[in-house]
């Protein structure tokens, strides 16, 4: 009995097209690894950087304010 070459010719160009999509992956995963290996200095949250433990400074829209009298609660 013949094989039936088209289900093998489709089974291989599926397979071709898996390792290419892989292949793809593999390149955009090495790329955003540089891309996220090339920022700033490690450890250093840049979120946080400048900020120093213990109380901080009022900022400046809270200097023209006046705080409110608190009344005690009964």
């Amino acid at each position: 009995m013949p094989k039936d070459t088209r289900a093998a010719a489709h089974k291989r160009a599926r397979e071709k097209a898996q390792q290419a999509r892989q292949k793809e992956k593999q390149q955009r995963r090495l790329e955003a690894k540089e891309r996220k290996g090339s920022g700033d200095a490690p450890g250093e949250d840049p979120d946080i950087a400048g900020i120093l433990p213990g109380p901080q400074p009022r900022p400046d829209w809270l200097e023209d304010v006046e705080p409110e009298e608190a009344e005690p609660e009964r």
